[in-house]
């Protein structure tokens, strides 16, 4: 039977009163953000809208067709104005007198950036001419679960029909492209009555005369099969439960030990971020009899397809009898006997131009009474992947549920995943940035020093997460990160760092938003003045327990991770010029900064062999966003200096060999080169960033 979620009625969400001033482009856009919002119409980058409109031609002043269409590698939800491609509709048409055939038909690609509108730099998509040719002014191909479940049973034809009746028609399997364009044209020359089509294996298509009429035939579609489905589906989900499913806090503890195992397993090729999900639609198929029967099929849809991989891997693990000490130990044969598979599909498959076999690892890893893990080459990719494969899910749950569930012959599943077309387009790709799929843990991350590296390592494309014990300034700095870099790049937890569980805790919430650990920047601190003899044991033992003993727990705990994952780390201090340079009524601090000094040098030595790297980076005086020169440090190094508090910042840098102030920016920048592989061969060095201080000269 289908979920709550599955069989909720999809709302009609047009509004007249917000389209009634729009132009045809805009209410194309207003469509696609509707159809969009809601991943049981159509997932992620899924799917195409469009809109044939008249419109004033830039050369002859004439009226001309335009076809206005998502652009190749759009979002539906979140595409704006300039994500859509215009093309000239008499050139789309004129394309069919050189059109050679079949064997030709990935050529025509080539072809569209003539028949470009405008000079509009959007890159139109595989799938323009399946909107081009269907004689309608609006055109809304969708991938909903619903409807896929119907396109991937083994009787699809028959079902449509007999939900549908007229109003839908069916057409076989065809790989998305130009060929697919003149079938669909075809369809509709042949039936002119009909509103819609099913493409076996992939989705739905409708048309309507207005963008509103077109909107609300795709919702309206959907929902009758939601409805058919709700009344045919009612056995037990995937045959019923053949395995318990473990309460959240047990799956949550288990996928915490899985993730950086299987994270250091697959990523030799390039580092990788995993992706933990347990909602119920994945909970009751890790559960059921069919879970490997119907993994083994893989997905239909050519978008799952893409973003999930010829199939899963499916973790040995027993939930009766959860302990997770063999399936850790059989995960590497797992991985490679699954990487072997993959090879050996690719050699069964492969054409004379194939581009060469791409990373044999499995994206999708389903853990029996646990959920589902996801890794791939950054947190976006992982969850989208993730969100991919609840789709299959629900695909493969409403198909078995009446019919028999086929997934895409594997022929026609590596000619999708190997298209030269589809090459190309990774080609086009940026390059990753430096920092591409590494996780950092930044402790102190809501203050001057720690914001300021999480930004420059988001910058270079790291996930972070952002520990530090002031739950206000963590909010306000994770929503500030989120704002800049999308919420898929930065997780916030509050941490103590004198506390072990506190530590251990905050590591493990890291693993599971992320799937591991690369760098760890130990930034959270405090300062104190006073004359030794005014020092107590409570003033010392909280600069002890912070800076010495904070830093060893969470370096403890990194160090953990990284030797399960077996691919090396990176550990960065923040410790002081003071660690090197004693000042005056700074006994305590200055102590415990040259602990940390130390204890660095100690890590150093312990972590080389396993490509675990420790350096320091030595600030001074960095007072600008600082939490730790607010209040009294502030004053008592005035004090310690016989000054106003206003004129502390002109002192150090008057102070300074450079003659110039250090700011938080200047910190980050030095931690970015010691966790980063420009500095891959250095370990247990000190980069003192203070403007120059031959007191602090470490040689």
């Amino acid at each position: 039977m289908l979920d709550k979620h599955q069989g909720a009625r999809l709302a009609n969400l047009w509004d007249d009163g917000k389209a009634a001033g729009m132009t045809e482009p805009e209410k194309l856009l207003y469509r696609s953000n509707l159809l969009g919002s809601d991943k049981r119409i159509t997932n992620y980058g899924g799917g195409n809208t469009s809109a044939k409109v008249m419109e004033k031609d830039p050369l002859t002043g004439e009226m001309v067709e335009v076809l206005w269409v998502k652009g190749s590698g759009g979002d539906v939800g979140t595409i704006k104005m300039d994500g859509f491609s215009t093309l000239y509709m008499d050139k789309l048409r004129a394309l069919k007198g050189i059109y050679r055939g079949v064997e030709f038909e990935d050529e025509m690609v080539g072809y569209l950036p003539h028949c470009t509108f405008n000079l509009n730099p959007r890159a139109a998509s595989i799938d323009t001419p399946l909107h081009a040719y269907v004689p309608k002014p609006h055109v809304d191909h969708m991938h909903p679960d619903a409807i896929i479940a119907i396109a991937a049973s083994k009787n699809s034809r028959e079902l449509t029909s007999k939900i549908f009746g007229d109003e839908i028609g069916w057409l076989p399997w065809k790989r998305p492209g130009y060929e697919l364009g003149l079938w669909l044209e075809k369809f509709c020359q042949e039936n002119p009555d009909a509103r819609g089509v099913v493409l076996e294996s992939h989705g739905l298509f409708t048309w309507g005369d207005t963008a509103k009429e077109a909107y609300e035939t795709t919702i309206e579609i959907i929902n009758r099969a939601i409805a058919w489905f709700e009344t045919e589906n009612t056995g037990p989900a995937f045959g019923g439960r053949s395995k318990p499913v473990l309460a959240a806090a047990d799956r949550a503890a288990i996928a915490k030990k899985l993730m950086p195992v299987i994270r250091g397993l697959v990523s030799a090729g390039e580092s990788k971020v995993g992706h933990f999900d347990d909602s119920q639609a994945v909970l009751d198929f890790v559960t059921s009899t069919s879970l490997e029967p119907l993994a083994a099929l893989g997905t239909s849809c050519p978008d799952h397809f893409l973003r999930t991989k010829i199939r899963p891997l499916v973790v040995d693990f027993d939930p009766a009898q959860p302990d997770v000490g063999n399936t850790l130990a059989g995960l590497p044969e797992a991985i490679a006997t699954y990487r072997a598979d993959y090879a050996a599909y690719y050699e069964r498959c492969k054409r004379a131009d194939s581009p060469a076999m791409r990373d044999p690892n499995a994206v999708v890893y389903l853990v029996p009474g646990v959920g589902m893990i996801t890794f791939a080459k950054d947190k976006a990719t992982a969850r989208i992947s993730a969100e991919f494969y609840v789709n299959a899910i629900n695909v493969m749950r409403g198909a078995s549920g009446v019919s028999t569930y086929v997934g895409l012959p594997e022929q026609e599943a590596f000619d999708i995943e190997y298209w030269l077309l589809e090459e190309a387009k990774l080609q086009r790709m940026p390059k990753p940035k430096s920092l591409a799929g590494r996780i950092a843990l930044v402790t102190g991350g809501a203050g001057g020093i720690g914001k300021a590296t999480a930004n420059r390592l988001m910058q270079e494309g790291a996930c972070v997460v952002l520990a530090d014990i002031d739950e206000t300034a963590l909010e306000a700095a994770q929503t500030e990160l989120s704002t800049r870099y999308g919420k898929d790049f930065v997780r916030s937890v509050n941490m103590n760092v004198t506390s072990e569980a506190a530590v251990e805790s905050g590591f493990g919430d890291a693993l599971l938003a992320f799937g591991g650990l690369d760098i760890l920047v130990s930034n959270a601190g405090l300062a104190t003045s006073a004359a030794v003899e005014d020092t107590t044991l409570a003033l010392w033992n909280k600069n002890m327990d912070i800076l010495a003993t904070g830093y060893f727990l969470v370096s403890r705990e990194a160090f953990r991770i990284f030797r399960k994952q077996k691919a090396g780390g990176n550990v960065v201090f923040v410790a002081s010029k003071n660690g090197l340079a004693a000042s005056p009524g700074a006994s305590a601090y200055c102590t415990a900064k040259a602990a940390e000094i130390h204890l660095a040098r100690c890590l150093a030595l312990e972590g080389a062999s396993a490509q675990i790297r420790v350096n320091v980076v030595n600030p001074d005086a960095v007072l600008r966003g600082s939490k730790i020169w607010t209040g009294e440090w502030k004053e008592q190094r005035a004090a310690a200096y016989k000054m106003d508090v206003d004129e502390l910042e002109a002192h150090y840098r008057e102070r300074s060999m450079l003659k110039l102030s250090v700011f938080p920016e200047d910190i980050a920048e030095a931690i970015y080169f010691l966790a980063s592989d420009m500095s891959a061969k250095s370990t247990g060095n000190i980069v003192n960033v203070d403007a120059g201080n031959a007191q602090s000269f470490t040689r």
